[in-house]
């Protein structure tokens, strides 16, 4: 039994038909649509190397089952950087070092852009780690990671404000 879903992923409208039911979010992105920057870390919602935007909403795909999100809109690492401009987030991210390996950093980032769109940064450290709990680095790279979500807040409210006057 086939069954079809729509997605926009990154902006792009994507029909996809589904063998079984049971496919991941995850699985259909790395595995069927090849956007292989969504990280499979630990598949039990407990890492965040898997975290995405679907509606504006930071979920970790490995837990979200592909055919419940029909309709949605995705937003992955790969629809971050506008041709050779990166995203300010993960400008932050190489200016604060918030990364070693870099196998966590997909989910890092996209994790901190939900956070900066749900409006639960703050200027407090402590509040960005607790809110970013989720996302685990093995590496420790959690100093850079705070210090790059709180730049990165300020360069976007300061956009924002630009826009605004």
């Amino acid at each position: 039994m086939s069954l079809s879903i729509t997605l926009t992923i990154n902006g792009v409208r994507r029909s996809v038909e589904l063998d079984d039911p049971r496919v991941t979010l995850l699985d259909l992105l790395r595995e069927r649509l090849d956007l292989t920057g969504t990280k499979k870390g630990c598949d039990r919602g407990q890492c965040g190397a898997c975290t995405v935007i679907v509606d504006g909403r930071r979920i970790n795909s490995c837990l979200a089952l592909a055919i419940s999100h029909d309709g949605a809109d995705i937003l992955t690492i790969e629809g971050l950087a506008q041709g050779g401009r990166l995203h300010p987030v993960q400008a932050a991210f190489i200016a604060h070092d918030g990364l070693q390996c870099g196998f966590c950093t997909p989910g890092q980032i996209m994790s901190a852009i939900g956070l900066i769109e749900e409006g639960q940064t703050g200027s407090d450290p402590e509040r960005v780690r607790g809110a970013m709990s989720g996302n685990l680095c093995r590496c420790g790279a959690y100093r850079g990671i705070t210090e790059a979500v709180l730049e990165a807040q300020r360069t976007l409210d300061g956009a924002s404000r630009k826009e605004v006057a």
